[in-house]
């Protein structure tokens, strides 16, 4: 089984999406976790649920036109 560079980016971007939709939806954009941890990147990244959902929905699509 051989395994492409696109499969494991497509991976890595869907992992990272899905981490940062959970990160969105269970609350922490307003905790002070998040904000106390990553600082600087906090205040120039802040957690959408609306480009978080569409940085997903645009993996997926682009995972599904790469699988063709």
């Amino acid at each position: 089984m051989h395994i492409s560079w696109e499969e494991i980016v497509f991976i890595a971007l869907l992992v990272d999406s899905l981490c940062a939709n959970i990160l969105a939806w269970s609350g922490m954009k307003n905790n002070k976790w998040y904000n106390k941890r990553l600082g600087l990147f906090a205040c120039y990244f802040p957690l959408s649920r609306g480009w978080t959902t569409f940085y997903l929905v645009l993996v997926v699509y682009i995972g599904y036109l790469s699988m063709r």
